[in-house]
C-alpha cells in the first residue's frame, strides 16, 4: 500500500481554503484532510506552500506530447474538444497506466459542415473522412457513432469564417439543435464552438448545455446574459487564445517566464512565443467575462491549446495566463482557481477531482506561496501528483 501525507501547507479545496495543514493520500485517494498526521507515513513538507486540486483545461485539442507538457504544469486532465478516434483511443488507455501524462476526455469527431470549419484549416493533414449530418433525421445517429468512438461528450461547429477572415458554409441551425436534443436523449452534453455572438445565441436558441468558446465580436448583450443563466448554460473562456488573436503579447510574456522556460522545451517556448494576430478583440472578452460572472452564469477555464503551429499557446503553461485573464476580467483568485477546479469537474461529470476532499482522487498540485492571494503563485510548482504517483523532475512517475 502506497501512503503519503503533505504536511504544513495550505490546503485549497476547490472552493475555498480549508481549516487543514494536511492531506494524507493512500493508494491514490485521499483518505483525510485535516491537522492529523497517520504513524509511519512518509511525510512531504509543505511548508510555505499552497496544495491545490489538479488543474483541468476545459478546451485543449491534445496528444501524447500535449498531455505529457500539461502534466509538468499541474494540468492533470485536459477536456479536448476535437480529436481523430483512432489516435485518442490508445492514447486514452495510454493514460490509465502511464502517470507521467495528464488524463483526458474527449467529443471524438466533432459536427461540422463538411465545406465549413475547421476543414478549411486541416488541408494536407491526411484526415479520415468526417462524419457529419446535414439533415435532421442524421443526428441521432451523428451522436450514436461519438458515443460508440468513447466520446464522453458532443462538440459542434457553429462557425462562419468571420474570425478567420473568410465566408464558410454554417451547419443549419436546424441540425444544431437535433444534435443537442439527440445527445440530451442519450444523457450526454452537447456544447457549441462560438467565436461570434450570432453564434453564441444559435447555442442558446438551440438549447446547448455550453459554448467552448467567449466571443469577443461585440460584448455579451443583457438579453444573451439573461437567456443563458435562465438555462443553465456555461461558458469556456479561452481567453489564451483571444489574447493571441489580439497581438495581445500574452504569449510571449509566458515564454519569457524562467518558470515557464524550464518546463517547455526549444518547439513549445517558440510556440508560446508568437502570436495567431487575427485582430479579436481582447477588451471585449474580458468585459463579457465580468458581466457574465456579475450575472451568475458559470465560467470554466479553457485555452484552446492545440499542437505545435497554433501559436501563443502551450500545453499546461497557457492555463495559468488562463487564470490570470480571468482575474483581469473580474474573477477573484479564489473564484479563477474554481473555474480550473471543481466547476468545470462538476460541470462534466467528473467528480471524482477537482477537489481536495476525503475520496476524491490524488490529483494534487503543491505550490510555493498563496494563490488564493497571489494568483501567479500557481506557476511555483514544487510538486505534482497524478492518482497518488508524483511527477518526477525528470518527468516520469514514480
Amino acid at each position: 500500500m502506497s501512503r503519503f501525507a503533505v504536511t504544513n501547507t495550505r490546503v485549497f479545496t476547490g472552493t475555498h481554503l480549508a481549516d487543514a495543514s494536511v492531506v494524507v493520500v493512500e493508494d491514490g485517494t485521499i483518505t483525510a484532510v485535516g491537522h492529523e498526521v497517520p504513524a509511519g507515513v512518509e511525510e512531504v513538507d509543505g511548508e510555505g506552500g499552497t496544495l491545490l486540486p489538479g488543474l483541468i483545461d476545459a478546451h485543449t485539442h491534445t496528444d501524447e506530447d500535449g498531455l505529457r507538457t500539461a502534466l509538468r504544469f499541474g494540468v492533470t486532465t485536459e477536456l479536448d474538444m476535437m480529436s481523430v478516434p483512432e489516435v485518442m483511443d490508445p492514447l486514452r488507455k495510454k493514460v490509465q497506466t502511464e502517470f507521467d501524462l495528464a488524463d483526458v476526455r474527449t467529443a471524438s469527431w466533432g459536427l461540422a459542415h463538411p465545406d465549413g470549419h475547421p476543414h478549411q484549416l486541416r488541408r494536407g493533414l491526411n484526415d479520415p473522412v468526417w462524419p457529419t449530418a446535414t439533415v435532421p433525421g442524421e443526428a441521432a445517429d451523428f451522436v450514436d457513432g461519438r458515443l460508440s468512438e468513447g466520446a464522453d461528450y458532443i462538440k459542434i461547429m457553429v462557425e462562419d469564417g468571420g474570425a478567420f477572415g473568410t465566408s464558410l458554409p454554417l451547419v443549419p441551425p436546424e441540425v444544431v439543435a437535433a444534435v443537442v436534443e439527440a445527445a440530451h436523449k442519450r444523457g450526454v452534453m452537447a456544447l457549441v464552438h462560438a467565436l461570434s455572438a450570432k453564434a453564441t445565441r444559435a447555442a442558446v436558441e438551440a438549447g446547448a448545455d455550453g459554448v467552448t468558446h467567449l466571443h469577443y465580436d461585440e460584448v455579451v448583450s443583457d438579453d444573451l446574459i439573461a437567456r443563458m443563466r435562465e438555462q443553465g448554460m456555461f461558458v469556456i473562456t479561452t481567453l489564451a487564445v483571444t489574447a493571441s488573436g489580439a497581438s495581445d503579447g500574452a504569449g510571449p510574456r509566458l515564454a519569457a517566464d524562467l518558470r515557464v522556460a524550464s518546463r517547455l522545451d526549444s518547439a513549445w517556448r517558440d510556440n508560446l512565443g508568437h502570436e495567431f494576430g487575427w485582430n479579436a478583440s481582447l477588451s471585449n472578452a474580458l468585459r463579457s467575462v465580468g458581466l457574465l460572472h456579475a450575472a451568475g452564469v458559470e465560467i470554466l477555464a479553457g485555452t484552446d491549446a492545440a499542437h505545435l503551429g497554433a501559436p501563443g499557446l502551450a500545453h499546461g503553461a497557457s492555463l495559468h495566463d488562463e487564470l490570470r485573464l480571468l482575474e483581469a476580467g473580474g474573477l477573484s483568485p479564489i473564484e479563477a482557481l474554481t473555474a480550473a477546479t471543481r466547476r468545470t469537474a462538476d460541470r462534466f461529470g467528473l467528480t471524482d477531482r477537482g477537489r481536495i476532499e476525503p475520496g476524491a482522487t490524488a490529483d494534487l498540485v503543491l505550490v510555493d506561496g498563496d494563490p488564493t492571494s497571489q494568483l501567479s503563485a500557481t506557476l511555483n510548482t514544487r510538486a505534482v501528483w497524478r492518482r497518488g504517483h508524483r511527477l518526477t523532475a525528470d518527468t516520469t512517475a514514480v
